[in-house]
């Protein structure tokens, strides 16, 4: 055990940081099945985070999580069932920007409500 692991109070089992892959494959699979018409993206990494994928309902609700590399995020979207695409490649799907803003404006709405 390192300096810097006592400060952080150990490493687990789940890895050094603390992330735990199985909790992440369960609760996909879970959002995977209360959704329709999921498609995965996958984000590259970058300086602050791992290779992520996104799942994108059909409706255009998402959720972000790790996915253990670029082949993670593969096989997941074949243990799934669901399309896997490349985000670099095909960007985000219109719908899920439609989805963003539309929660924008809820928020909105009920921050005025709550003021009147």
């Amino acid at each position: 055990m390192g300096l810097f692991d006592r400060l952080r109070g150990g490493r687990s089992a789940r890895g050094g940081d603390g992330h735990d892959p199985a909790s992440d494959l369960k609760y996909l699979r879970g959002w995977v099945a209360e959704h329709d018409g999921v498609e995965a993206y996958v984000e590259p990494k970058t300086t602050v985070t791992d290779v992520t994928v996104v799942l994108v309902a059909a409706d255009g609700e998402w959720t972000r999580r790790r996915a253990g590399g670029d082949a993670g995020a593969r096989r997941l979207g074949e243990r799934l069932g669901i399309p896997v695409y490349d985000v670099q490649k095909v960007g985000y799907p219109q719908r899920m920007r439609d989805y963003d803003a539309r929660r924008r404006i809820e928020r909105k709405r009920a921050a005025r409500q709550e003021l009147e």
